[in-house]
């Protein structure tokens, strides 16, 4: 069972440069174990169920907002806001800088999906600052996992995969995701809006086994929200989220010493459970627990080894 749910007792917008200012919040024991939260997309912004995981006595717990999105500002729903400040090494050092706002020392890490790529890379460039990490939901955004989730796993889901494609508006065979990022940037609102829907869409699509159509996690989302997630998405896997191809796998070996547990779905379309292990392999002390009947969102079972997992380090 989850904790109930909490107020946060502090927040505020951080000056992290670039003209950017990254909403944070910390809620529970201004005391305890220090606990930041990192979310998905890139773009998804933050949520405050995910306090619930932590026991609110024994956790300080840290919420924020990446660049472009939630309470950050500027949106990147807004045209006008310049991306060209926002990749993952300015993330990272985002990070970093909300540490030392907060006289954090160590903290541990928590989060999924695209989340879990931004824990690898600043866990790997600054393990002395990370005391444990809980993994739901392994990626490591390598080009071949954006090509797995935005063409190869169409190979379920055709009908939908084509009419995504043709919303790309270029051939099959070509860069879907790139075309995307394009149309993001294009200055008739008509067409960015347009785009953004087909790539929810999409997205839906590779989740709806699991939703089974009582809810469409990306198309249900508010229209500016919405704007801001694609259009990040689509930035960043354009560009390969600046990362050298596997070299979140490759620079493993620096985590050694930090506790990590993964979680992983055996059923995630999107993110097959082979990045997981690959991931387990290469980090020396890691834990991997397979949810047999789990996709890409979070079932109880998952929830269930996350808040095992945060007990056990509360101690």
């Amino acid at each position: 069972m989850v904790y109930p749910p909490i107020e946060p007792y502090d927040s505020g917008l951080l000056d992290v440069g670039d003209g950017q200012l990254v909403y944070w919040e910390a809620g529970g024991n201004p005391a305890g174990k220090p606990a930041l939260v990192v979310h998905g997309g890139p773009g998804s912004g933050s949520a405050a169920g995910s306090r619930r995981l932590f026991d609110p006595q024994r956790y300080r717990v840290v919420l924020f907002d990446q660049r472009g999105c939630g309470r950050s500002t500027p949106h990147a729903s807004d045209p006008a806001a310049d991306m060209r400040h926002n990749t993952t090494w300015h993330l990272v050092a985002d990070m970093e800088r909300l540490r030392e706002h907060l006289g954090v020392e160590r903290w541990l890490l928590l989060g999924g999906s695209w989340g879990s790529t931004l824990i690898l890379a600043y866990a790997e460039r600054h393990p002395d600052r990370v005391s444990e990490v809980v993994i739901p939901a392994v990626t490591m955004t390598r080009r071949a996992d954006t090509d797995w989730l935005y063409r190869g796993v169409g190979r379920f889901f055709p009908e939908q995969w084509e009419r995504f494609a043709a919303g790309a508006g270029v051939p099959g065979e070509g860069d879907i995701v790139g075309a995307y990022a394009r149309l993001m940037e294009h200055p008739d609102p008509d067409v960015r809006w347009r785009a953004a829907q087909d790539w929810c869409a999409w997205e839906d699509a590779v989740l709806s086994g699991e939703t089974r159509g009582a809810s469409n996690p990306y198309g249900d989302r508010p229209a500016l929200a919405r704007l801001a997630f694609v259009r990040i998405c689509a930035h960043y896997f354009a560009n390969g989220a600046w990362l050298d191809e596997g070299v979140l796998l490759r620079e493993a070996g620096r985590l050694a010493g930090i506790p990590g547990v993964l979680i992983h779905g055996r059923l995630d379309l999107g993110g097959p459970l082979r990045t997981a292990w690959e991931l387990h392999r290469a980090w020396p002390g890691s834990r991997l627990h397979v949810v047999e009947a789990g996709g890409h969102l979070a079932t109880d079972e998952t929830r269930e080894h996350v808040l095992r997992a945060l007990a056990e380090f509360a101690s």
